[in-house]
């Protein structure tokens, strides 16, 4: 079930929110919020949600047994880290792991054929992060289960993030409260989450998914989709990050954000600080710096933010593809800390930046290397044109995608955050968000096409 479903919008969402509202008292409140979000997940994955249960419930045994250790507890730290690190091994890695040793060792091994758990990586770093926590605080320790639960299990963060870690709201779940005014900006919230992807992101969608069935030899096809990515996958995931905030505070909860204009960014420093701030943040804080950060040295620092990037494409997903992309990403931070390239120029660095950026993205959309070897070469040396790509994209430039592209290029800056500061009157606020959700009910009756990239992950 997504947040873009008519499911989801006419029936879960609204019989969820009365209930809330019924139950007496937060732990009532909170039952009723676990067993919704059991319910969501279950919709989707009825098979693995033993193994989402199974991992909350052993997450919490480990973090108690360490908080019951006043001193020392790495042995059971070590089995923590194991134990989650070795979850998203069986479900998200094995396939790849068994075919590239059967590569190298030149004999044909069986490749397991495990389906991937929707959610998986997201709520596995909740988890891993919160018994962290407690190792670094034994008095963070959370004494009941279903509270953890509800943590971790949260229907609005559970699939596709953000990553929420558990001193962000501690005590959010132990007391909050919900008012009409954070129900409406709540709302307002998941609305314009909701016109980022319907609007924006489906449209590109649509345009990426049909030039990649194609073999493309034209420069203008190659950066055509590689732009239209960059669009797919910032309203995609920024507009179910404001669709996840936005649930959250209807029910009390104030998660962090996850996006702030990475397309303005100067360099590729400044755009992880923008882009999945969760993510980035999480590797920050559970993998650089204890690793040892900047602290042991210009060497150390380089090959810890390398490791960092890896892992970061490594956790995308289980292609050699994400692994690229996160050691390109990596090779750009380091030249930078390197002061390789100047970016004291605002537009040359911004230019740069982007360009690194789009490029990267080629490489994490593509289905192989090789291919992203090909569109990426393609966008600097394919000159000759191809009569059947210009035909396919002049049937795929219709004057309503190109508007949405132009919506995308505007919306990629603080655009609305500065008509949102305009908007002197709440009614004109609240109007505003009744017609978005007018146009994106009329789209999401009139179209079947509703992909969503974060399921991968």
């Amino acid at each position: 079930m997504v947040f873009s479903s008519a499911i989801f919008l006419f029936f879960f969402l609204p019989f969820v929110y009365l209930i809330y509202w019924i139950c007496p008292g937060l732990r009532v409140k909170n039952a009723a919020l676990i067993l919704a979000s059991l319910f969501f997940y279950a919709f989707g994955e009825p098979v693995y949600i033993l193994l989402m249960i199974g991992s909350i419930l052993a997450n919490y045994v480990l973090a108690r047994l360490m908080a019951a250790r006043p001193q020392g507890g790495r042995g059971i730290l070590a089995l923590t880290v194991v134990f989650n690190i070795g979850m998203l091994v069986v479900f998200k890695y094995s396939a790849l792991l068994a075919e590239t040793a059967g590569r190298l060792l030149g004999v044909p091994l069986p490749v397991p054929d495990i389906a991937l758990p929707i959610g998986i990586s997201f709520y596995t770093f909740q988890a891993l992060s919160y018994c962290i926590d407690v190792y670094r605080d034994r008095g963070s320790v959370q004494k009941n289960v279903w509270k953890l639960m509800l943590y971790i299990s949260f229907f609005p963060q559970l699939i596709a993030g953000p990553i929420v870690k558990y001193h962000d709201i501690e005590t959010q779940l132990s007391d909050r409260h919900v008012t009409i005014g954070d129900t409406a900006a709540g709302i307002q919230r998941f609305i314009c989450g909701l016109g980022k992807k319907l609007l924006i992101a489906n449209t590109m969608a649509y345009i990426v998914d049909m030039l990649y069935t194609t073999q493309i030899n034209f420069w203008l096809t190659a950066w055509l989709v590689a732009v239209c990515y960059i669009f797919q996958i910032y309203f995609d995931f920024s507009g179910y990050s404001d669709m996840a905030i936005g649930l959250g505070r209807m029910f009390g909860f104030t998660f962090q954000e996850n996006f702030n204009y990475p397309y303005i960014a100067g360099s590729i420093q400044e755009f992880w600080r923008r882009w999945h701030i969760s993510l980035s943040t999480w590797f920050k804080e559970y993998l650089y710096i204890p690793l040892g950060g900047s602290r042991r040295g210009e060497a150390r620092t380089m090959l810890n933010k390398l490791a960092v990037f890896m892992a970061t494409g490594i956790w995308h997903g289980a292609n050699w593809t994400f692994l690229a992309w996160g050691l390109f990403h990596g090779l750009f931070i380091t030249l930078e800390y390197k002061k390789v390239i100047p970016l004291k120029n605002k537009v040359f660095a911004h230019i740069y930046t982007m360009l690194v950026v789009i490029c990267g993205f080629v490489i994490f959309r593509a289905d192989t290397i090789g291919q992203a070897v090909h569109i990426l070469g393609t966008m600097f040396t394919g000159f000759c044109a191809d009569a059947a790509e210009l035909v396919l994209i002049a049937k795929l430039l219709t004057p309503y995608h190109a508007v949405c592209m132009l919506a995308a290029i505007v919306l990629s800056a603080p655009v609305s955050r500065w008509l949102t500061g305009r908007i002197r009157h709440q009614a004109a606020a609240y109007a505003a968000s009744i017609l978005l959700l007018i146009i994106c009910i009329m789209n999401l009756a009139t179209s079947s096409y509703n992909p969503f990239i974060y399921f991968r992950f």
